[in-house]
């Protein structure tokens, strides 16, 4: 019996990785006005940011169907095996609603786990699954696990615009306006399952030291943990400088960072030039 890893796209992991690690990647819906893709399969990365640079009208992502899970599970159980299901935040998305709906049809050694996070906060709840798993633990223990750890997760995150926050309706237009004569630069936190906003800062250098602020009053990166950094847009030129101007926080890693790309379930939302850090404070 094998223990398989279940999640979804919101977590950001690439596909190539997840299929190298063993990680089944259920897609999240996208909608750009009437045209709909799958997170990663029929939409990149890459165009996802193309098609949101030029459009006026924000998309939306659309909860995992039951029915999409109820597949995943019945997979489990023809080839005799437990899975451990890991989702997007609750409070974010539907999709452990739909989880729980397929879980009530296959119960036997399947276990659901609420990341109460987004993006690579829940890419680091995963990649610790990964971990566990190929330790040789049980579905039951790897759940267990996750769940006493979960609430160890950090994510932090530097806006370069508040753009999209108010085409998204989070700010009003005023407020954006002030915030881009000023060159304010918001950072962001997942706290209890939400994104909220938790500080703002003048500037891209005063944000990036602002932000290495927070991670220290979180305690501190354990780096015996999984952890990531990200950045959202076509280039990853600010998570470099971001790199550059925390050099100290990451000095013994400094040629083996873990970067990825925020995709669209948060994406949507920041826009281009976001950075981001995600990992389990030090205890």
């Amino acid at each position: 019996m094998s223990v398989r890893i279940i999640t979804d796209s919101a977590c950001d992991i690439p596909a190539d990785q997840a299929n190298a690690m063993g990680i089944e990647l259920l897609p999240l819906t996208v909608v750009f006005g009437k045209e709909e893709y799958l997170d990663g399969q029929t939409l990149s990365c890459e165009k996802f940011y193309e098609k949101l640079i030029e459009t006026d009208e924000l998309p939306h992502t659309c909860q995992i169907s039951p029915f999409r899970y109820e597949e995943a599970f019945e997979k489990v159980r023809e080839q005799g095996d437990e899975a451990v299901c890991i989702t997007i935040s609750s409070k974010l998305s539907g999709s452990f609603n739909s989880a729980q709906v397929a879980h009530a049809r296959f119960p036997c050694g399947i276990r659901l786990v609420d990341s109460r996070n987004v993006c690579i906060g829940q890419q680091i709840l995963v990649l610790l699954a990964v971990r566990l798993r190929d330790r040789g633990k049980s579905a039951d223990e790897i759940a267990e696990e996750l769940e006493r750890r979960k609430g160890e997760i950090r994510v932090l995150g530097l806006l370069d615009t508040l753009e999209y926050l108010k085409k998204g309706g989070r700010i009003s237009p005023a407020v954006a306006f002030a915030g881009s004569l000023l060159s304010v630069k918001p950072v962001i936190a997942v706290e209890d399952g939400e994104v909220s906003l938790i500080g703002k800062a003048r500037g891209s250098k005063n944000g990036n030291n602002l932000l290495k602020t927070y991670v220290e009053k979180s305690g501190g990166i354990d780096f015996s943990m999984p952890y990531a950094l990200a950045y959202s847009g076509l280039s990853d030129s600010l998570l470099q400088k971001y790199i550059a101007d925390s050099a100290a926080l990451y000095e013994q890693h400094a040629d083996c960072l873990p970067v990825c790309r925020i995709g669209c379930a948060i994406g949507t939302h920041v826009g281009p030039g976001t950075v981001a850090v995600a990992f389990y404070r030090k205890l």
